[in-house]
């Protein structure tokens, strides 16, 4: 893939002002079937990252994932700060001895999830942000495979993650709070999910403009 960790500050610069942009959609979609807290809680992380971006640029891919998790557990906190944090942490574990190529982060990617799913007991289906993590990461492995070039891999994995968002409006929640109010939860998009698309969208924008490097 090609792309240097000194994409970092753009990266996070890029995550923190499309949850900013759409803080207020995403803080009606939590008070709907969650605590309401969720953006505050986000932000916090988002904002420790913003404050690490230029040291974070300095670092190799694992050790910059290994500190963006580390601070995200400690900044986020709750289930949010743990699930976002075991991301990176389990993609920087997984980077040890692998090349970053395409087919390299298809799987390491994978097997960060496959972490999220085991530390928050939940798997796609489920009305959470795996419901954008979990085809994200299938999307990666199906373009490795069929060596789909960068610019329409980054424009496929946008998509995924916005249908992987929408899915969970018909979803019966079954985690966190949602879980209480059962066929009440349908009808609503999940906040986590929504955050995640957002991201993961804003991410690919940003490597999508870098897509020569």
């Amino acid at each position: 893939m090609n792309y240097a960790p000194n994409l970092l500050p753009a990266l996070i610069t890029a995550a923190n002002d499309t949850i900013a942009a759409n803080a207020e959609q995403v803080t009606e979609l939590d008070q709907a079937i969650g605590d309401g807290d969720h953006v505050v809680n986000l932000q916090r992380g988002l904002t420790a990252l913003m404050a690490e971006r230029e040291t974070l640029a300095t670092l190799t891919w694992p050790e910059a994932w290994q500190k963006i998790g580390m601070t995200l557990m400690s900044s986020i906190g709750g289930a949010s700060g743990s699930l976002f944090g075991t991301l990176f942490v389990a993609m920087a574990q997984s980077a040890k001895g692998k090349t970053l190529d395409q087919t390299g982060f298809a799987e390491i990617f994978t097997r960060a999830v496959s972490a999220v799913k085991q530390r928050g007991k939940s798997d796609v289906g489920e009305k959470t942000l795996l419901d954008v993590l979990g085809p994200v990461a299938e999307c990666l492995q199906t373009a490795q495979v069929d060596k789909i070039p960068i610019p329409e891999l980054l424009t496929k994995v946008s998509e995924t993650a916005i249908a992987g968002m929408e899915a969970t409006r018909d979803m019966l929640a079954t985690k966190g709070r949602a879980a209480f109010l059962a066929e009440r939860s349908l009808g609503h998009i999940d906040a986590g999910a929504r955050t995640t698309q957002l991201m993961v969208c804003a991410v690919a924008d940003v490597l999508a403009s870098h897509s020569n490097a």
